[in-house]
């Protein structure tokens, strides 16, 4: 079957210019000529839009797209940090809910091109990827949706949050709070490809940086980097501790982290939030049970899942406009910042 790459290759435009050619998208500037090639070459190749398959299922009639999620990030990177998990949990509920009962998952790592020519209507794909696996997979499907990751807006549809916003805002409340003293512990964020990965700005940590040189705050030297897991937050505070002269606050970007590196400080006895405040980023379900609960930046991981779902069977349905959802984040207080604290 054709795609929108095979259409490009042979009127010599873009993909992109082809798929706004095809959804008669009257902002796109182009002469006629382009468009009559355009539309030529899509007939010559015998393109059809992909259509959902009618599937059965308790003896009734319905719509039951065949779907497929890749995973960027892999298994053992999954086990270590919530935020996908939950996207995860999110994208099978809402195939359950809506009884799509073709999923087919992959790990992006060593997948085999092949492996998607096996009959899908589309495909979710779940974290940061490189410009080339993205190319791969629309070199076979047309229809993606992207979660957490910026895509061709003009070609694809994308659920996102505004992590500019989100830390401002919890960088913001602990302003509020008259912490000036503010360290940063993080993880490294990857953009992954099919045999391999890179190393890519982590816009919580680039946030946080340029709003406390703003503010003429920042010392680089209370910035840790390492993974995104409970104990790389556990030994990147360590070495905050081992250090000295710990900040007054820290702003951990992400709920794993920040419990292992309270658990680092609970060893050295340092209290949570009475020497040292806290707000991380997530919000996953042991964030209310940490032994300080967390304050915390609330990403709705489960309703990006869902919303991709709905938007992919959406596009099937026949959208041709490609949309990008920006799903709210929420700052939930709790202990760890020291509100309360304050407040008595």
């Amino acid at each position: 079957m054709a795609t929108l790459k095979d259409i490009a290759a042979y009127a010599n435009v873009s993909s992109s210019t082809v798929s706004r050619v095809l959804n008669n998208d009257h902002t796109l500037s182009v002469s006629e000529v382009t468009r009559e090639r355009i539309l030529h070459a899509a007939k010559e190749l015998q393109y059809t839009p992909v259509k959902i398959r009618k599937g059965t299922a308790n003896g009734k009639d319905l719509e039951a797209p065949r779907i497929g999620i890749i995973f960027a990030q892999s298994l053992e990177e999954e086990l270590v940090d919530p935020f996908f998990s939950s996207i995860r949990h999110g994208i099978e509920s809402e195939c359950s809910e809506k009884e799509i009962f073709t999923v087919k998952s992959f790990r992006l790592k060593g997948m085999k091109q092949e492996e998607l020519l096996q009959d899908l209507d589309g495909v979710i794909v779940v974290g940061r990827v490189s410009p080339e696996t993205v190319q791969e997979v629309s070199d076979h499907l047309d229809t993606i949706v992207f979660i957490n990751h910026k895509a061709d807006e003009d070609l694809y549809d994308s659920v996102m949050i505004d992590f500019e916003k989100a830390t401002k805002h919890a960088l913001n409340h602990l302003f509020g709070l008259g912490y000036k003293k503010i360290g940063y512990i993080g993880g490294t964020e990857r953009e992954h490809y099919i045999n391999g990965s890179s190393i890519i700005e982590d816009q919580r940590q680039t946030v946080f940086e340029r709003v406390m040189h703003e503010k003429g705050l920042l010392d680089s030297e209370k910035v840790y980097i390492g993974e995104y897991s409970m104990t790389e937050g556990y030994e990147l505070m360590g070495q905050a501790i081992k250090q000295g002269n710990l900040p007054e606050a820290f702003f951990i970007a992400s709920d794993a982290m920040a419990i292992g590196a309270m658990r680092a400080l609970q060893q050295s006895n340092i209290k949570v939030p009475e020497d040292v405040a806290i707000v991380s980023f997530d919000d996953v379900d042991i964030a209310a049970f940490a032994s300080t609960p967390l304050t915390t930046v609330k990403v709705y991981t489960e309703e990006m899942g869902r919303q991709a779902v709905k938007m992919l069977v959406d596009r099937l349905s026949g959208r041709s406009v490609p949309l990008k959802v920006m799903v709210p984040t929420k700052l939930i207080y709790r202990e760890s910042c020291g509100a309360l604290l304050k407040k008595q």
